[in-house]
């Protein structure tokens, strides 16, 4: 008999994921269905998100081919029934206090960042570039973890070495652009354009540095459309650009400097959504949502 999610003590809640203790080296972590746009989690869920992002997570961490920090699999008898196909078993290490971005194409805060000094966390760019322009080769532009309702703040390699020490700061970012390269190479072959992702990372008792979190899902990570790039603009995205789009246009009537909580989701915005992550998802592993554990038919 599986086990029931209250026999495990709860040790974090943050926008989507939250952490259990299943024993003394092993963690369950749990994907919520609820979703986060300009820093405030929205009082509506997109139904199976949760599952997309679990089940995106381990095709990656099984095809790139990095040490990482799963201990078990998807169907892992540990996963008590109520949230199996959206949690996981993973392995308890200390994780690093840096979000390692890399950054393949400009857009987002990294484009604001160049076009107010011409470089991004500290890298500086080539003129004129634009809304989507390629970054060759990718760079690495870490940022602070903010408290859930903050921000992250994009800062400099000089400034995580400062926190962390150059050598971890040095291997932090050889391997964010390691599995951003490795990551960016899986996507494009299925015709899709890895812009952007961050990473955690973590290391164990014996300091072996692991991949951690999730890893490329739609929350993490900006894919784009390779079949309908086009530099100069904002770029179709295979994430909650949806929901941005619809919150800050006219039909909404909220301002993100409102200084109050964004409006319920419209029900075609939940499912315009949902439907988005699942094509992500199933373009990227080739695999059909239908088949993984727990998913709605």
């Amino acid at each position: 008999m599986r086990p029931e999610l209250s026999e495990y003590t709860p040790i974090y809640s943050g926008k989507v994921r939250e952490l259990y203790a299943v024993d003394d080296e092993h963690l369950l972590l749990v994907a919520s269905d609820r979703i986060s746009a300009y820093d405030y989690i929205l009082d509506s869920q997109i139904p199976d998100k949760g599952r997309v992002l679990t089940a995106m997570s381990v095709f990656f961490f099984d095809a790139l081919g990095v040490p990482n920090h799963l201990a078990g699999p998807a169907d892992d008898p540990r996963i008590p029934e109520s949230v199996l196909g959206r949690a996981l078993i993973t392995r308890r290490l200390d994780m690093v206090q840096v979000e390692c971005v890399a950054r393949g194409y400009l857009t987002g805060s990294g484009l604001k960042e160049y076009r107010a000094n011409g470089e991004v966390c500290g890298v500086p760019l080539p003129a004129g570039l634009v809304d989507g322009s390629r970054i060759d080769p990718p760079i690495f532009t870490p940022a602070t973890k903010a408290a859930v309702g903050d921000h992250d703040e994009n800062v400099s390699f000089e400034r995580v070495a400062a926190d962390v020490g150059i050598d971890l700061a040095t291997r932090l970012r050889e391997l964010t652009l390691d599995v951003y390269s490795r990551g960016a190479d899986i996507a494009r072959d299925r015709g899709i354009l890895l812009a952007d992702t961050k990473f955690e990372f973590g290391r164990t008792p014996g300091g072996e540095l692991l991949l951690a979190d999730e890893v490329l899902t739609p929350d993490s990570s900006r894919y784009w459309d390779a079949a309908l790039y086009q530099p100069g603009r904002a770029q179709p995205s295979f994430d909650k650009q949806i929901v941005r789009d619809w919150l800050t246009g006219p039909d909404s009537g909220w301002s993100t400097d409102s200084g109050t909580p964004p409006p319920p989701l419209p029900d075609d915005v939940v499912a315009r959504t949902r439907t988005r992550y699942i094509e992500a998802y199933e373009r990227i592993s080739g695999l059909s949502f239908a088949d993984w554990p727990g998913a709605a038919a």
